[in-house]
């Protein structure tokens, strides 16, 4: 009787570090699976953080009360040690892809200088202030602003007061959205310095579904082509137009070009993107780990959502998450580039 029962405990423990082993790999690398844009796994791997928290906790309970119960339940302690090992790997797992991906400073104080100054900032529909926005782009000094959720009023404001402070600079807004079961009144704002030239929206080249996107030219053909990008959240009921975005993200990355600037609140990780042409520049900067929302946690607990992209024509020198001021709940991001030469150098 007491060998079945050893039997039947280490087949459970077992079955519980095969189903613990399927869970962790979805937890750490669900594209392993192609699990990243399911319902559920994509909310989940956002967060990756609290996850490998939440793993480490598990862990420890386990390992606790696999010392407690070591002689009243052989069986139970075994799934119990399974347990515990499997959310161990997860949690060291996921907190090796946080390192790897790395952190990045806070603030604007000694930004470096470079070629192009990229700045996104999801502003709640209003939550911040025009001023608010003028403010950090005149700190960062940045050249290519973009603004989900600003209207043109509020866009024509902060242009505005930036170039009252000095780097003149025109706004242009977009509400245009694909087909869609829920069509959103939501805007995107571009702001761009007139030291790179006019620009104009590139109506062929179509908008993410949901939520707002667009493809902006320079009219004389020189230039980097700029797409200030929204698509929509991974709702439970709008699942079909967030992937659908994302891959609407993909193909401006194939089709742009070495020139392209893609910055927006993309409601996505680097896990559930498809960066096809673009490189991430938090991740070229070794600061994608550092979370853009909400604002309301810790930069390093948060998801890192908001992003700039950016084609081969570019290097990446310094990311930086800033803390939100006013109501958003988005923290900002600044990218600063350098453009490459034809050598393959960079200026």
């Amino acid at each position: 009787m007491t060998e079945r029962r050893g039997a039947r405990g280490r087949a459970a423990a077992g079955i519980v570090i095969l189903i613990g082993a399927l869970i962790a790999v979805l937890l750490v690398w669900s594209q392993a699976l192609g699990a990243q844009r399911v319902l559920g796994m994509a909310q989940v791997i956002a967060f990756r953080a609290p996850v490998a928290l939440a793993l480490a906790v598990l862990a420890l309970v386990g390992g606790v009360m696999a010392v407690v119960l070591r002689r009243r339940a052989p069986g139970l302690r075994r799934a119990l040690i399974a347990v515990t090992l499997v959310a161990a790997l997860a949690a060291a797992g996921n907190l090796a892809v946080l390192l790897a991906r790395g952190t990045s400073e806070s603030g604007t104080a000694g930004l470096r200088d470079g070629d192009l100054t990229v700045l996104v900032w999801n502003t709640q529909g209003g939550a911040t202030s025009p001023g608010d926005v003028a403010a950090l782009v005149l700190a960062t000094g940045a050249d290519v602003v973009s603004l989900p959720e600003m209207d043109d009023e509020a866009a024509a404001e902060v242009a505005r007061r930036v170039t009252a402070g000095g780097i003149p600079m025109t706004a242009a807004t977009t509400r245009a959205v694909a087909e869609t079961s829920t069509p959103s009144w939501i805007p995107i704002s571009l702001l761009v310095a007139d030291s790179l030239g006019a620009y104009r929206l590139d109506a062929t080249a179509g908008t993410t579904r949901g939520l707002p996107s667009g493809v902006w030219r320079p009219v004389d053909g020189t230039g980097p082509v700029i797409v200030a990008a929204h698509p929509a959240a991974p709702l439970t009921d709008g699942m079909d137009d967030w992937r659908a975005g994302l891959d609407w993200i993909r193909a401006q990355c194939r089709a742009l070009g070495p020139e392209l600037i893609l910055a927006g609140d993309l409601n996505a990780t680097l896990d559930h993107l498809d960066l096809a042409g673009c490189r991430d520049a938090a991740d070229e900067a070794h600061a994608a780990a550092t979370g853009t929302w909400p604002s309301t946690m810790p930069a390093w607990l948060a998801s890192p959502i908001d992003h700039v992209l950016v084609g081969s024509a570019w290097r990446v020198r310094e990311v930086r998450v800033v803390d939100a001021t006013g109501g958003t709940d988005h923290r900002a991001l600044v990218a600063v580039l350098d453009r490459h030469d034809r050598s393959g150098g960079s200026r």
